[in-house]
């Protein structure tokens, strides 16, 4: 019986191991692919040897200014919301929280929009600019901190975790009414740019910009791994956190706290970007089996990365000059996911 237990254990970690290797091998592909692709055809050799000797041809310029910070940014965001997702549905256990679905980005939202729109009406857009790129950041963690506190506090008061997910998206609702208040009184230069931004960018970060949300992902990333053991204490339930001797105010704190910060990060620089959060946490339990946020943790920022940046690749429709807005890609391929969940979860609870 022990050298059966031992070999399956074996087999686990094996198997595992696997895993992690195809993703890093898939994700690095994946990488070099997205800045291989654009409207401009650039040769594999041209960028081979750009990055061995660079002579500062227009290609080079294309490769370092545009397509490489484009290809970071893809990946920081995939990895932020898909880690923050795993979070929101290991707190609130709710395999369809995520924050575009509980308004947490739509908090995030409000915050940009309060700069972009409502400061419009007192100073120019280029004075907003001067003020640097924190003030941006900053009120879209304001923004979805508060939308975070309040679903919090709605989910110690109510224990149905799907009335909490419906107060989730008409919470998402009444903020999209606020903006489109705001956007009504709004200067055109000003609501043009806000609305761009609505349709989520991969690639407009400045190199400072890139620098701060890579920074800000990283802090993020820090509190997430801080959280992995409080995480999987919640995963078997409060009562059980309690009895092991978790405190579980401070851990939420920790943990909203880093949802807050990788959400609203990308919310920030990228606008609001829909169901990676959601989707990405299922796709990861599905390829490893197991709940041990561990594991769980360094597969969804694999699995997180590759299918943003595998969204990025799509959306700029290699071969043609058009480029999507990355949000509607990410929903295409995030909907069948959200839609397995829901009926996977019907035939479970039919099978009890």
């Amino acid at each position: 019986m022990g050298s059966e237990s031992g070999w399956n254990i074996e087999s686990i970690l094996k198997r595992r191991l696997i895993i992690f290797t195809f993703l890093i091998l898939i994700l690095t592909t994946l990488f070099l692919a997205d800045i291989l692709f654009g409207s401009v055809k650039i040769g594999v050799d041209d960028i081979i040897r750009s990055f061995i000797h660079r002579t500062g041809t227009v290609s080079e310029s294309i490769i370092y200014d545009f397509r490489i910070p484009k290809a970071l940014t893809a990946l920081l965001a995939g990895i932020a919301l898909s880690v923050s997702g795993l979070q929101m549905q290991t707190v609130f256990r709710n395999p369809l929280a995520g924050p575009y679905v509980l308004g947490i980005s739509a908090g995030a939202s409000l915050g940009v929009a309060v700069v972009m729109l409502g400061f419009a009406s007192y100073f120019s857009a280029g004075s907003i600019k001067l003020l640097g790129n924190w003030l941006i950041v900053i009120s879209a963690w304001l923004g979805a901190g508060l939308l975070m506190i309040l679903i919090m506090i709605i989910s110690s008061r109510v224990r149905d975790i799907m009335v909490v997910l419906i107060i989730g998206i008409m919470l998402s609702g009444g903020i999209s009414a606020i903006v489109t208040i705001m956007q009504y009184f709004s200067h055109e230069s000003v609501l043009k740019a806000y609305i761009v931004w609505t349709m989520g960018s991969l690639g407009n970060l400045t190199g400072q910009q890139l620098l701060i949300f890579s920074f800000s992902v990283a802090v993020g990333l820090l509190l997430s791994g801080l959280s992995v053991k409080m995480l999987n204490a919640l995963v078997a339930g409060e009562t059980y956190a309690r009895s092991i001797g978790l405190n579980l105010k401070l851990s939420r704190i920790l943990i909203f706290t880093a949802a807050t910060v990788l959400s609203g990060s990308v919310t920030a620089f990228c606008g609001p970007i829909a169901f990676i959060g959601i989707a990405v946490p299922h796709i990861t339990r599905l390829l490893f089996k197991t709940s041990d946020h561990k594991i769980l943790v360094p597969g969804t920022i694999l699995t997180g990365g590759t299918v943003m940046i595998a969204s990025d690749i799509i959306s700029q429709l290699p071969g043609s000059n058009l480029v999507l807005p990355v949000n509607s890609v990410t929903s295409v391929i995030g909907i069948p996911v959200v839609i397995w969940v829901i009926f996977r979860n019907r035939r479970f609870h039919e099978n009890k």
